[in-house]
């Protein structure tokens, strides 16, 4: 896509993504690759939400706009002007889902099928950004959508890490969804099969080239062998993760947290 318009920054996260429309008209929140963080983010953000996908968990449409920082003269703000001149060409667009709501487990329980299996997504791909504090889920037309990734394979930032990341046990102590009593045996039996080196390997091909290192398809393989690996090693990381599963955590859902039983009638209940 190409950006038309940029809307309004939005400040929620610390990488100060914007709200953009774009020459298919359509509305998306536009994460910049001049952004502190870098190009490696949002490489995570499409392969760790392209391979949920694949699973079957519902995410955002993700695509890339490509972005003329003449849009931000207009704009008042300094420091859009300047993310904005650092990011020409391709940038990150994740469609905006007009009216979604963030996504309280307290308020609704996603039952331990779903909840299961975003533990279990999450514990693979070492998404720590999805605690308690800050839920990383969105609640659009009754169903869970899951949103930022690009905390995800931090490997990549130091590639000689890879080998023992693939086997690094998974701290889910803070997780969002530990009081919904995951079932994590049932993901994983569901889950680990499908994650191959095909559709790894997908989920990678949805990268562009310039925001890869080296020869970009020698690197999409590496994302490819490092997940496959990690799937591999689930002994090393899933006792920790069920440990974490049968502690429980301090703030469990109760009934009155829950949503009314008008609403709750109406949102699913279970994963994907």
């Amino acid at each position: 896509m190409t950006a038309t318009r940029y809307v309004t920054p939005l400040r929620e996260g610390g990488s100060l993504p914007g709200l953009m429309e774009a020459d298919d008209l359509g509305t998306y929140v536009v994460k910049f690759h001049g952004a502190g963080q870098g190009r490696k983010v949002l490489v995570a953000e499409v392969v760790v939400g392209e391979l949920a996908r694949a699973l079957g968990f519902a995410v955002p449409e993700l695509v890339t706009v490509d972005v003329d920082p003449d849009l931000g003269l207009a704009e008042p703000d300094r420091e859009v002007q300047d993310l904005l001149r650092r990011s020409p060409g391709l940038n990150l667009g994740v469609d905006f889902l007009p009216g979604a709501l963030d996504f309280d487990p307290l308020a609704v329980d996603p039952g331990p099928e779903l909840a299961g299996r975003v533990l279990w997504l999450d514990a693979l791909v070492g998404n720590v950004d999805r605690s308690w504090r800050n839920a990383n889920m969105l609640l659009w037309h009754r169903t869970p959508y899951l949103i930022d990734h690009g905390a995800t394979l931090t490997f990549h930032h130091a590639w000689s890490s890879a080998d023992a990341w693939a086997r690094r046990p998974f701290d889910a102590a803070d997780h969002v969804l530990l009081g919904s009593h995951p079932d994590l045996d049932a993901a994983d039996a569901a889950l680990a099969p499908l994650v191959t080196a095909e559709t790894v390997g997908a989920a990678a091909a949805a990268v562009p080239d310039e925001w890869l290192d080296g020869d970009p398809d020698e690197t999409r393989g590496r994302y490819t062998t490092t997940l496959t690996a990690r799937v591999a090693a689930r002994e090393a990381w899933l006792p920790g993760v069920r440990e974490a599963v049968a502690a429980g955590r301090p703030r469990p859902i109760t009934r009155e947290g829950r949503a009314p039983d008008w609403l709750a009638a109406r949102l699913p209940k279970g994963g994907p």
